[in-house]
């Protein structure tokens, strides 16, 4: 009787539910997924075709390694030769320089096989011409060198149906190794993996706290994937690079955007901007100190200049004064009696440089209030009962 009186879960009316159409096509719209494109992390919006034309699909607005050639459209002069080397790129933010044949032919954005060692590596094109001179210049890159590597050929159809292939391994690789390294009890964070695009090479980046020894892991690894292994160990700022992740601004990372070099960061870049030496509102995504605080710590230097020390007190007849804080765009200082530290007296950056030159010549100025000067709060847009009418938008 179980059996006869139970029924399918299809024609259950407490399972099954009517579908309306427009709940259907939500259910359809939350079901799709964009594609995973492994090609992201070579600057590409889209995995390369097998039969490619220099196409838009290597380049895109959010990748760190576009650069806009200047210099394209200027003829060269009768005493430049024209540059045999090239700018290549590869899997985030790692370019390099090849010597390039002359009967080669190259353009922006064309695939090509690269010298490697052992075997050859597959890159995109990103620069040429006299760019190139300039960024080798900057880097002071000697290209009368031998050891430049050289640029091999166009890639064949053979070459870029292998690199799509080994770029789509990468990131099953990279969990495989985490799970054997974890086997093995090594206390270490494997973060990325880059595959050469012959197949024959495969980089892993890794951090640790400690030395690793990863001899055993080399092995395993190799058992595994039938490739030359190679461990190189990074920091924790191109660790949060090469993950990518969105900052406390809101924006993405600008290590995984378009920096390229990272620069030594300190607090005293946070204390020059007067910022609130706490830890979790320093340090970004990485552990270590934002990288943004150093992009105004040149022009808060500059705007401090002619700002007396602020640890030094002001004497006056009526007492000392002790600073409190600064408005250093304004070059206003506070400061307050030791005996009333409550109350806020306002006074020029020059006027306060006057009163330390006159307390070291011996001299005590009657009060601090005949310095001070009156200070207005300027509102960034006019302040109007009409901007907050929820009416003002609408037409008569």
């Amino acid at each position: 009787m179980e059996d006869q009186d139970r029924v399918p879960a299809e024609q259950d009316p407490i399972k099954t539910k009517a579908v309306l159409p427009d709940e259907k096509e939500e259910i359809e719209f939350r079901l799709i997924r964009r594609p995973d494109n492994p090609f992201l992390s070579r600057g590409c919006c889209q995995s390369p075709r097998r039969y490619h034309k220099n196409e838009a699909i290597f380049q895109h607005r959010c990748s760190k390694f576009d650069s806009f050639d200047w210099l394209k459209d200027l003829p060269l002069s009768d005493q430049m030769v024209a540059s045999d080397i090239l700018e290549v790129r590869f899997k985030n933010n790692r370019k390099d320089y090849y010597r390039v044949q002359p009967d080669l032919d190259l353009a922006v954005g064309d695939i090509v096989a690269v010298e490697a060692s052992p075997g050859h590596d597959i890159g995109i094109v990103s620069m040429i011409g006299e760019m190139v001179r300039l960024q080798l210049r900057r880097k002071h890159f000697h290209t009368g060198s031998e050891e430049i590597k050289k640029v091999y050929r166009k890639a064949r159809l053979t070459d870029i149906e292998k690199w799509i292939s080994s770029v789509e391994q990468e990131t099953a690789t990279m969990f495989r190794a985490r799970t054997i390294a974890e086997s093995l009890g090594l206390l270490m964070k494997i973060n990325d993996v880059e595959i050469q695009g012959d197949g024959t090479k495969a980089i892993f980046f890794y951090t640790a706290d400690d030395r690793v020894d990863f001899r055993e892991l080399i092995k395993l690894l190799a058992e595994e994937f039938k490739v030359r292994i190679e461990m190189r160990q990074i920091g924790a700022r191109q660790e949060a690079s090469r993950l990518g992740g969105i900052g406390s601004c809101g924006r993405e990372l600008c290590c995984a955007t378009w920096m390229s070099d990272f620069r030594s960061v300190t607090t005293n870049a946070a204390r020059v901007q007067q910022l609130s030496l706490n830890p979790q509102k320093l340090a970004g995504q990485c552990g270590k100190l934002k990288c943004c605080l150093n992009y105004e710590y040149d022009t808060y230097v500059d705007a401090m200049k002619g700002i007396p020390n602020t640890d030094i007190r002001l004497k006056f007849k009526q007492g000392e004064a002790v600073h409190q804080k600064t408005d250093i765009f304004q070059r206003i200082l506070w400061y307050s009696y030791v005996s009333d530290i409550g109350t806020l007296i306002p006074v020029p950056a020059d006027k306060a440089v006057f009163i330390i030159e006159e307390n070291r010549k011996g001299n005590l100025p009657e009060k601090l209030e005949e310095f001070s000067v009156v200070t207005e709060k300027k509102h960034l847009f006019d302040i109007n009962p009409v901007h907050d009418d929820l009416t003002r938008f609408d037409k008569e």
